[in-house]
């Protein structure tokens, strides 16, 4: 069955690679019959106009080539639409695609998976209040320790891929300190001082950082991470289990469940989906099944 295709390539994610796949991607699009609109543009804003523009006026499916950056604009132009959001992993990271069972770095597979996989509903996470109108998340959304070292990574020119972000981690270490949030989950407010405050829909971000190790996608609810405040030491000892969620275990570390989170703190920028996104305090809510995704017909993450 052939569909009508728009496509979005960042060439610059994996390192150049996602040019490469980009091109794979649109060549294999072609053979399959669909008929392909490319809306990718000379920069981020002309992509995103193009594909609002293709999504308005109906296309089936929004296929991204990239990384997490690339998922945070897809699901932007898809949420709460009829239309499909398939990606072709191509970036640093690819926690989204991990998280779903999806190939990385597999054009063929991917662009397969338009006829031979299924259409997923999966949640997502809206924001509505510290952001021009809403805006919309896929995976996780992070204020505090890993919006700060994001920040600074973004900043960087060199190194390049996951060794800049261990750099800015190690730049940022010596000078963080705690910082006092309220943190209010379905009316319930907590006032705490944290390294971080992290509201999950998916499990990992930051190239495999599993902050929250049993979120689902699609339980109608986020896994809300709290780590509250640690000495630079402790927080050294436990930051490297987050790569096998058994940060858990720690008697600073918290996982709370809620539909609706209010997260205040002052001066904190928060991150989702590994990209800037909006200064405290910010309100997000969970909305079901707002998202149709393109995943393999049996999914094991």
């Amino acid at each position: 069955m052939s569909h009508r295709v728009a496509l979005i390539v960042n060439p610059t994610s994996g390192k150049g690679v996602g040019r490469e796949i980009g091109d794979q991607t649109r060549r294999l699009l072609h053979e399959a019959g669909h008929d392909v609109v490319d809306v990718s543009g000379s920069d981020y804003q002309q992509a995103r106009s193009r594909a609002r523009e293709a999504v308005s006026v109906g296309v089936d499916t929004v296929v991204v080539v990239g990384g997490d950056g690339m998922v945070h604009l897809g699901v932007n132009l898809c949420a709460g639409t009829s239309s499909r959001l398939a990606l072709v992993a191509a970036g640093t990271g690819n926690d989204f695609a991990r998280n779903l069972g999806l190939p990385i770095r597999d054009a063929r597979a991917a662009v397969a998976l338009l006829t031979e996989g299924r259409t997923r509903d999966i949640d997502l996470g809206r924001v509505s209040h510290g952001v021009a109108g809403e805006k919309w998340f896929g995976g996780v959304l992070g204020a505090g320790f890993d919006a700060v070292v994001n920040a600074r990574a973004q900043r960087m020119t060199w190194p390049r891929g996951q060794m800049r972000y261990n750099l800015a981690v190690l730049r940022e270490l010596p000078v963080f300190r705690p910082i006092p949030y309220a943190v209010e989950l379905d009316g319930h407010r907590l006032e705490t001082r944290a390294m971080l405050v992290a509201v999950a829909n998916t499990t990992s971000f930051g190239g495999g950082m599993r902050v929250c190790p049993d979120a689902d996608v699609t339980d109608g609810l986020f896994d809300v991470l709290i780590v509250h405040a640690l000495s630079i030491p402790s927080f050294l000892r436990v930051f490297p289990k987050v790569y096998s969620g058994t940060h858990t275990t720690h008697p600073a570390v918290e996982i709370l469940r809620a539909r609706r989170v209010r997260l205040e703190a002052s001066g904190i920028h928060s991150q989702a989906d590994g990209e800037t996104f909006a200064d405290l305090p910010i309100d997000a809510e969970v909305v079901p099944g707002a998202l149709h995704v393109v995943t393999p017909k049996e999914v094991l993450a």
